[in-house]
């Protein structure tokens, strides 16, 4: 890649583009990290189940 960092004075004084470049490259990464750890999910699972749970206990106990 050229530099195009030259005398015109067009430089990225807080480094934003090249941080911004490193987040996109480590993207990928940090993606595929997530989707093979099933650990969040199951939780997802088991808070949804319990919920279901607790409302048909609430509605049982209300038409009871």
């Amino acid at each position: 890649m050229a530099n195009t960092q030259g005398p015109q004075g067009n430089h990225d004084p807080a480094g934003s583009t090249q941080m911004f470049r490193a987040f996109v490259d480590e993207a990928p990464q940090g993606r595929q990290a997530a989707a093979t750890g099933g650990g969040p999910r199951i939780g997802l699972i088991v808070g949804i189940v319990v919920a279901v749970a607790v409302v048909a206990a609430v509605a049982w106990l209300a038409l009871k």
